[in-house]
């Protein structure tokens, strides 16, 4: 846990640790945090931006049985490629899962999955007017036991946002995957994902968002929703940064009654 609080700690004071002539560019900041959608929009070619998820929990209660999911450094790096593909690197610092029912507990603890994807835009990359992108990911087995898949992983995303007036925004993040099973025989497939609105206030963007999931395990289908509220916050002196905080709300016993993070990004 220590350890988990100084990575998270340092990444802070490097991702705030910016000049205050920051470097121009034609398009907007755009973060993939908050939330649990993916943007469209691509980095201009050369720019490199960093996201660190400074700590999340969620908490599960019910049937006597409760589980705490705790991660600290969730980071991602992204990549401008060119002017419309950015390369994504993600990495999950520290995670602890404590499962408890009345008679015993367990708690499983390590470093996550190490993920990889492309985000390539078919239109507008700015991610301004209508626009669309399409990412393909991998998961490499990188985790620590009970925190990590264990194998690899993949599958494909299609995140599109479009303008409802000038004031609003709707954004759908479709994604079909390819999971293991949960008795590591073999793999399945997986489907869900985001649709949400959104609204700047001057420096600061709020949005409301649906997320469903559906895990087609041969153990057992697993249907996984949630309602989403995110606020994010980019300093008028940093242009290129921006603080966020999100509260996701279980909709049905598959998922997390209540889940809280807070993070930051950081463009370079």
């Amino acid at each position: 846990m220590a350890k988990a609080g100084i990575v998270s700690v340092a990444g802070l004071v490097w991702l705030l640790a910016s000049t205050a002539h920051a470097q121009d560019t034609g398009r907007d900041f755009c973060a993939d945090r908050p939330g649990k959608g993916s943007p469209p929009c691509v980095l201009d070619a050369g720019r490199f931006q960093a996201e660190l998820g400074l700590a999340d929990r969620a908490w599960t209660r019910g049937g006597g049985t409760s589980s705490d999911d705790t991660s600290f450094g969730t980071l991602e790096l992204r990549l401008g490629l060119s002017d419309r593909v950015e390369g994504q690197l993600s990495w999950n610092a520290y995670e602890r899962i404590h499962d408890k029912d009345r008679a015993s507990g367990a708690t499983a603890d390590g470093v996550g999955d190490l993920g990889l994807a492309l985000r390539w835009s078919l239109k507008n990359p700015g991610g301004d007017g209508v626009s669309v992108a399409l990412q393909p990911f991998v998961t490499a087995p990188v985790g620590s036991d009970q925190i990590g898949d264990g194998t690899w992983l993949g599958g494909v995303i299609l995140p599109v946002s479009l303008p409802l007036n000038a004031d609003w925004s709707l954004a759908l993040s479709p994604e079909v995957d390819v999971r293991a099973d949960a008795d590591g025989s073999g793999r399945h497939a997986g489907f869900g994902g985001a649709v949400g609105v959104g609204r700047s206030f001057g420096p600061v963007a709020l949005g409301v968002e649906l997320w469903a999931d559906r895990d087609e395990d041969p153990a057992g289908h697993v249907t996984s929703a949630s309602f989403d509220l995110t606020a994010a916050w980019t300093p008028p002196a940093l242009k290129d940064v921006q603080l966020d905080a999100s509260a996701y709300v279980g909709l049905n016993h598959d998922t997390p009654d209540l889940e809280l993070a807070v993070g930051v990004a950081k463009r370079f």
